[in-house]
């Protein structure tokens, strides 16, 4: 997922899980040159509500391994990341991001759907973590739209 590595790319280049925000900002904008300071500042938004990065006072504390992150040559961000996605769509690239084909992954969804009769975020999560695919932090947004 590019928003994953857009996000642990600043973490792993100071080789720290915890940095100021400006830091950040600054990383993404001008050391990268992959955004603008205000698209920056978007990403830290949108990174946020997906549980990527915890805000603590002024700095931003990065919520998963970004060591484990593999940032390729020549990564760069597309702007389609700063926008928000729905908790469907997130567990969908979980559960790819895991090494499941989409096409597979979103009939089964759909299956699953139909056959409990719950919402489709619902049956996401129930075949994302069928499949052993932790969606721990979607879960509990899912179980709060319920």
């Amino acid at each position: 997922m590019s928003l994953k590595t857009a996000v642990a790319a600043p973490f792993r280049q100071r080789g720290t899980d915890r940095m100021a925000e400006s830091e950040f900002v600054v990383a993404l904008s001008l050391d990268r040159n992959w955004f603008s300071p205000d698209q920056a500042k978007t990403l830290v938004d949108v990174a946020a509500s997906e549980g990527l990065v915890e805000r603590d006072d002024d700095d931003l504390v990065v919520g998963f391994d970004a060591t484990h992150t593999d940032i390729p040559d020549g990564f760069t961000p597309g702007e389609e990341i700063l926008q928000s996605r729905s908790t469907f769509e997130r567990v969908l690239d979980a559960v790819v991001e895991a090494g499941m084909e989409k096409q597979t992954a979103v009939a089964g969804i759909n299956a699953l759907q139909s056959d409990i009769g719950v919402t489709l975020e619902a049956a996401a999560v129930v075949y994302a973590r069928s499949e052993g695919v932790d969606v721990e932090a979607v879960a509990a947004d899912v179980r709060e739209e319920l």
